[in-house]
């Protein structure tokens, strides 16, 4: 009987991919988008500390499509993050671990996400 070889370090490659694992891996991204768009949002509110001048400025910038897509991203960002620590809070009391449930709620959140955004962006936004 022969054995096969095993990876002194399991990775990807190994791994079949799963949705649980796009989801840790968009939370990771998330979070380092929210930081990058809060820089953006401090831009905005310094602008409107500095005058009316800066603020037009800003204002412009995020009325472009450019800064529309910025700012759909943030808003997407945000609410992904944001679901994705309501399901790390329900896996930490010990609930959803099994193999449906866990996918059931990475799915949720991976969809959750998306409509959210295109509801908050429905209702305060393209009114």
């Amino acid at each position: 009987m022969t054995t096969r070889p095993r990876p002194l370090s399991p990775h990807l490659q190994v791994y079949r991919f799963t949705i649980t694992m796009a989801m840790s891996i968009a939370q990771r991204i998330t979070g380092v988008a929210n930081y990058v768009g809060t820089v953006f949002l401090v831009l905005w509110l310094a602008s409107a500390a500095i005058g009316p001048d800066a603020f037009g400025w800003v204002n412009q910038f995020y009325g472009h499509p450019i800064g529309q897509l910025v700012m759909f991203g943030y808003t997407w960002s945000l609410i992904h993050h944001m679901l994705g620590g309501i399901r790390h809070f329900v896996w930490d009391s010990i609930h959803g671990l099994d193999h449906p449930a866990r996918n059931q709620i990475a799915w949720a959140n991976a969809i959750g996400s998306v409509l959210l955004t295109l509801a908050v962006w429905a209702l305060f936004v393209w009114r």
